[in-house]
């Protein structure tokens, strides 16, 4: 893991792209799918946050296999390439991902499409937790949070 520097811009849109293409058909549909594509939002929106420092890559033998995208206490965006899923790789992302937010912030938050079952189960097993579901929000979004753990130690027993 690294933060993205602005080499990395094109490869990470181009990641993206590869990702929302092979993953969010399944629940959101090809015409909605090719219409945000084809839109440049998420090429923008990739750019805007590579540009501020929010972006954090992970590589895998000299390949971009992973973005992240901070802002403060929330995961705004993290994807693994669809050709890399299955390998670890995901779990490896966010764990690094909460350490280095966990070190701030007390408790952390993501959004996640309702109908992202796999995306759902996956935070949901990593030990994220659904605080809301956000029906305002077209199409439906939840919104899972995590709290850091706290370790807390015994006192020593005293002498009778």
């Amino acid at each position: 893991m690294r933060p993205a520097l602005t080499e990395d811009l094109a490869p990470l849109q181009e990641l993206a792209r590869r990702t929302i293409d092979a993953s969010y058909r399944s629940f959101l549909g090809d015409e909605s799918v090719d219409w945000f594509l084809d839109s440049g939002a998420s090429d923008d929106h990739i750019a805007a946050h590579v540009r501020q420092a929010h972006a954090h890559c992970m590589e895998v033998d000299g390949r971009l296999v992973g973005l992240t995208i901070l802002d403060g206490p929330t995961i705004d965006l993290m994807m693994i390439d669809a050709a890399h899923r299955r390998r670890g790789l995901g779990r490896a992302l966010l764990s690094h991902t909460e350490k280095t937010l966990f070190a701030r912030y007390e408790a952390l938050c993501l959004e996640s499409f309702a109908d992202n079952a796999a995306a759902n189960a996956f935070y949901t097993a990593c030990g994220w937790s659904v605080a809301a579901r956000l029906e305002s929000e077209t199409p439906a979004k939840v919104e899972l949070v995590k709290r850091r753990v706290t370790v807390s130690t015994p006192h020593p027993a005293r002498p009778r």
